[in-house]
């Protein structure tokens, strides 16, 4: 057996150096011919086959269910269960390593990731694969830069000024800490000021607006640069047991550094971007801080954070985004006497990349709007262009007339939409019933929500149209040889079209039919589990690929950024990993069994 084996590939790199000399006392290579079977229906295994070069295709009767490349392996599950379903073929000439069957058992009672990985479905496969990561995610974080954490603006002081006047910087610049210039000294220095002086000035008992700052403040600054490692930041706040650090380069100050920062930042850095959001004094402020969430995305993502904890801690930081730049833009009483809400992914809480604008506006019965209301909406939506969420194609924003009104006229449009389904009126229904509150008075969306659920039809035919869009894009029947082209030119995936939408839709279709009021997919896919219209099974196979999905289309996007391009939601499955190629056709698989349901479930094969 040469050294030659890739040990980098899943699932083989989860092995241990003893495991790795097992794989490779126990391997021969052998040679197939194009159209050669490597494995026949009904035959019983006797080798794990790993793929050095060419191609193999995998088919069910006359239909290809998977297409297999180099470092993929084949097939796992029919070595465990002694006999093969479906046949392997190979569609060029194939190289490939044949692992023994006793060494196969070998690894997987010596190590159980390398079972979960090789053998388990899709749920057991990702679990496997989140605690590799976990392990990992530390480590990261602690080698990120100082810059890469929340660096607080340095207010400075001079050192005559009284601490009545600092007092006022505090409050002006939600601080607790200044930075106190001693022009007076022989050179001049620079030191600290903070809260903890405040309570020393108070004890001094002198006026505080005759004592100076200057004679409280510490002038040995503890410093660290903003290359310095988060880790050797933490160490040194540690050693020298102080709570903050001040950030310079060079001469220059940039600004402080704290501990509740760092911890917060080890734990997830959503803490300096909501700080940032608060402490924005305008709306360039706000853009500042909503420029960070991409790139919170991008560390979060390389540190192996689950998709689910960062499509939460997005929808937080956007809600409030949008909620602090809706209460800058629009007057105090139109806030108190409306409600801002999102819709789409971003009501859901499945947003994580920045994507076009879903957003609408309900008014209080009653109550008169200003004369400006659409220049109000209008600077809105600017607002948020600004901030990286682009206009929607469909005009579906508050800047639009057709998506802000009263309670009483949208819960007529509501019913409209309901009573008169034709497909515009459907897909107006399928956005806002993923709505979610941003800012103002929730209670005003919900009044609507709960007038359109009360209206909701028991109409299979309603339902079956509704729920027909999930089959909109074709069932996509290349998958395999478009997710594996054997050629040059072989087209990305859209995963939003082949995954996404159909898992979403018809999750949301199912909720719906079922007068269920959950918006988010994963609450969705609970509640029709407890009610008894999804099984336990598939509902776990759904949400796992819904995870899955989103990581991909994140993973394919930061991908894009890094490259310049714009964000395509594509995935070329060139640059996947042989693990991801694998988690995709089974995830791809779960979609098609889904599907499958959905038309039974609403008898999609009689509408005409």
């Amino acid at each position: 057996m040469p050294n030659a084996f890739n040990f980098a590939a899943s699932p083989f790199d989860c092995l241990s150096p003893d495991e790795q000399r097992l794989v490779r006392a126990s391997v021969d290579i052998v040679y197939f011919r194009e159209g050669e079977t490597l494995l026949g229906a009904g035959m019983a295994p006797t080798h794990l086959w790993v793929l050095i070069k060419g191609h193999v295709t995998q088919f069910e009767g006359d239909e290809v269910i998977a297409t297999y490349g180099p470092d993929d392996c084949f097939d796992g599950r029919a070595l465990m269960a002694g006999k093969v379903i479906g046949r392997f073929v190979a569609a060029e000439e194939v190289l490939a390593y044949a692992l023994a069957h006793q060494a196969v058992s070998d690894l997987i009672a010596s190590n159980a990731t390398f079972g979960a990985l090789l053998f388990s479905d899709l749920g057991h496969k990702l679990s496997a694969l989140a605690q590799r990561q976990s392990q990992h995610q530390l480590q990261s974080l602690m080698l990120a830069r100082v810059d890469q954490a929340f660096v607080r603006p340095a207010p400075v002081v001079q050192a005559q000024d009284d601490i009545v006047a600092v007092v006022r910087v505090f409050q002006a610049q939600r601080t607790a800490n200044v930075l106190v210039r001693d022009a007076q000294h022989d050179p001049p220095r620079l030191g600290i000021f903070t809260a903890t002086g405040l309570q020393r000035a108070i004890l001094d008992g002198r006026p505080l607006d005759q004592l100076a700052v200057g004679e409280l403040a510490n002038f040995e600054l503890i410093t660290v640069r903003p290359s310095d490692l988060v880790g050797d930041a933490m160490a040194l706040m540690l050693g020298r047991r102080v709570h903050r650090l001040v950030v310079v380069e060079g001469d220059q100050v940039l600004g402080f550094i704290e501990a509740l920062d760092l911890f917060s930042f080890l734990a997830n850095d959503s803490h300096r971007i909501t700080l940032q959001i608060e402490q924005a004094l305008d709306l360039d402020g706000l853009a500042q801080a909503a420029a960070q969430i991409t790139r919170l995305l991008a560390l979060l993502h390389r540190s192996g954070t689950r998709i689910d904890l960062m499509a939460r801690l997005v929808q937080q930081l956007n809600a409030r985004l949008f909620e602090r730049a809706w209460q800058m833009i629009a007057p105090a009483e139109l806030v108190a006497n409306s409600c801002l809400f999102v819709m789409g992914s971003e009501g859901r809480g499945e947003q994580l990349l920045k994507t076009d604008q879903d957003n609408g506006l309900l008014l209080r019965d009653g109550y008169a709007a200003p004369a400006d209301l659409p220049g109000i909406c209008q600077r809105f939506s600017q607002a948020l262009a600004r901030f990286g969420y682009p206009d929607c194609p469909g005009r579906i924003m508050v800047s639009d007339p057709a998506w802000r009104a009263s309670v009483a006229e949208f819960t007529q449009r509501t019913r409209e939409w309901l009573l008169l389904p034709d497909a515009d009126s459907l897909m107006k229904l399928a956005i806002f019933m993923d709505a979610h509150a941003v800012c103002g008075d929730a209670a005003l969306l919900e009044s609507v929500r709960q007038s359109a659920m009360a209206w909701v039809p028991d109409n299979d035919a309603l339902w079956g149209r509704f729920a027909a869009a999930s089959m909109a894009f074709g069932e996509q029947g290349s998958w395999w040889s478009r997710l594996f082209s054997l050629g040059e030119g072989g087209r990305a995936l859209d995963l939003k079209k082949a995954g996404l939408f159909p898992l979403v839709h018809g999750v949301r279709s199912l909720a719906l039919a079922g007068r269920l009021r959950e918006t988010g997919t994963v609450a969705r896919i609970e509640a029709l589990v407890a009610a008894g219209l999804l099984t336990a099974e598939m509902g776990g196979e759904l949400r796992h690929c819904l995870h899955f999905f989103m990581g991909l289309k994140l993973q394919a996007g930061l991908a894009e950024i890094d490259r310049g391009l714009p964000v395509s939601g594509q995935v070329d499955p060139a640059r996947l990993s042989t693990l991801d190629r694998d988690l995709l056709k089974d995830a791809l698989g779960v979609v098609k069994r889904f599907k499958a349901l959905l038309r039974h479930r609403f008898q999609l094969d009689a509408l005409s």
